[in-house]
């Protein structure tokens, strides 16, 4: 190859490269986000109409365990809605013409509704939504930051007053650096410095806050396995589901883990303490939860309240 054919390949290459790779969008410092978080929000008086947007990571059971725990509380007909899919960015979720994988298997539910749609009704007070995982392909080849705020933004148009939630989760207990300390880096590195600093900096988006379970997964994580475990849970790969052949699963919630993050929403949500609360549920389908032991329930709940009240970003008050 000539000279001048090996400059038009680099120059392609380069060109390819800044079409493929986004350019950084703006964000707010982090003392612009700490000042969004000065004043807590006003606990809610009644249920709330909850949609929740993203992927199997919120599944059917979150939100069914959310509702119950809100009815038992004396919040009365609260309701929500999902549109999900398998391992889903916010992206895809925004652009009818992109595939989502797992449509059919994950919204064939009384629970799904169109995601636009629904929100253009102004009929629900609170949006939750979550990014896909691995986080940071999330935000390199998705745009997360970018399509964060498009959803606020638009959930707003419609009803000005609705809150909005960030759903911090997880990535797998296997993950090569380390579940915990991936969990510690992840929040403020790329849930809130990076994710939310750049959404909540497009126009007329507002406040984001934030459902901090994949900081009380971390939590509960440590307090169980500091004490040896607890009556039917040893450790915390118990938190997690077993696939068809047997093994265990490394990122998806079993009953036991769903039960922890649907505390860590309740609390958030209804800014309420948790604590004595039922750990006997059902799932979405009807049928029984398994339920923790009375011992696992009381520490998941003490933490999901601890965790929540300790982050401003919740809009709960300390």
């Amino acid at each position: 190859m000539t000279l001048a054919g090996v400059v038009l390949v680099f120059i392609a290459g380069a060109a390819w490269w800044q079409w493929k790779t986004p350019a950084p969008l703006p964000a707010l410092s982090a003392e612009e986000r700490a000042a969004l978080f000065a004043t807590p929000l006003e606990a809610p008086e009644a249920g709330s109409r909850k949609f929740y947007l993203g992927h199997s990571l919120i599944g059917p059971n979150i939100p069914a365990f959310v509702d119950q725990l809100a009815e038992v509380a004396g919040f009365r007909d609260p309701a929500f809605h999902s549109q999900l899919g398998w391992g889903t960015s916010l992206r895809e979720h925004w652009y009818p013409s992109l595939p989502i994988n797992g449509f059919a298997e994950m919204n064939d539910s009384p629970a799904h509704a169109p995601a636009k749609p629904a929100l253009e009704s102004g009929g629900y007070d609170v949006l939750v939504i979550t990014e896909m995982v691995d986080l940071k392909d999330a935000i390199r080849w998705h745009e997360s930051g970018r399509y964060a705020g498009f959803w606020a933004g638009f959930a707003r148009q419609n009803r000005a007053d609705m809150r909005i939630y960030l759903y911090e989760t997880w990535h797998g207990t296997d993950i090569p650096e380390g579940w915990l300390e991936r969990i510690d880096a992840d929040l403020p590195a790329l849930w809130e410095g990076t994710i939310m600093a750049q959404a909540k900096a497009t126009p007329d988006v507002g406040v984001i806050h934030l459902i901090p379970a994949g900081q009380a997964m971390a939590a509960f994580t440590r307090a169980l396995e500091a004490q040896g475990g607890l009556p039917g849970l040893a450790d915390r790969h118990g938190l997690f589901a077993l696939n068809d052949d047997g093994t265990r699963d490394t990122i998806h919630p079993n009953d036991l883990g769903s039960y922890l993050v649907a505390l860590v929403h309740f609390a958030t949500l209804y800014h309420m303490d948790p604590r004595g609360l039922p750990h006997e549920l059902t799932r979405a389908d009807g049928t029984p939860a398994e339920a923790p032991s009375p011992e696992v329930a009381a520490l998941m709940q003490q933490v999901a309240w601890d965790v929540v009240r300790s982050l401003p970003q919740t809009g709960v008050a300390p």
